[in-house]
């Protein structure tokens, strides 16, 4: 009987139980962490707008004339094309590994250049803690 029982409080418990959240990419962290990296100047590169604004699959907003940022418009819309490359919780998406040199876990080409050369890179760290899920609370 106590067996019987057991066996029904699990039954319960594994129906009752909520799924884990998949995690979700936060806009307002983007807006703050991630976009800034997109304006960014490296040595020996150009900034990823430079190039990522026409002619790449990864389509960000063209700055307006004078402006060093975007616009709220235009943040929510470079929001929108970057999801495209990066899924959440996954460290191996697109907008990881593309721009990682490859003896550090990218892929083998970029157009733009390997940006950086470790997994330690700040930024890249930055892009990480975003795609695997961290959240305003946690900035």
């Amino acid at each position: 009987m106590v067996t019987r029982l057991a066996a029904v409080a699990l039954v319960v418990a594994a129906w009752t139980a909520q799924p884990p959240s998949a995690p979700s990419l936060d806009y307002e962290v983007f807006k703050a962490k991630v976009q800034p990296i997109f304006l960014a100047k490296r040595p020996g590169h150009a900034r990823c707008v430079s190039c990522h604004s026409s002619g790449t699959p990864l389509r960000l907003q063209p700055l307006s004339a004078g402006a060093s940022t975007w616009t709220e418009d235009q943040s929510r819309r470079n929001f929108e094309a970057v999801k495209r490359v990066a899924q959440p919780g996954n460290a191996k998406s697109m907008l990881l590994v593309h721009p990682l040199a490859e003896q550090a876990g990218g892929d083998f080409f970029h157009n733009g250049g390997k940006h950086w050369e470790s997994q330690s890179d700040p930024e890249w760290q930055t892009l990480k803690a975003w795609i695997v899920g961290q959240t305003r609370s946690e900035r």
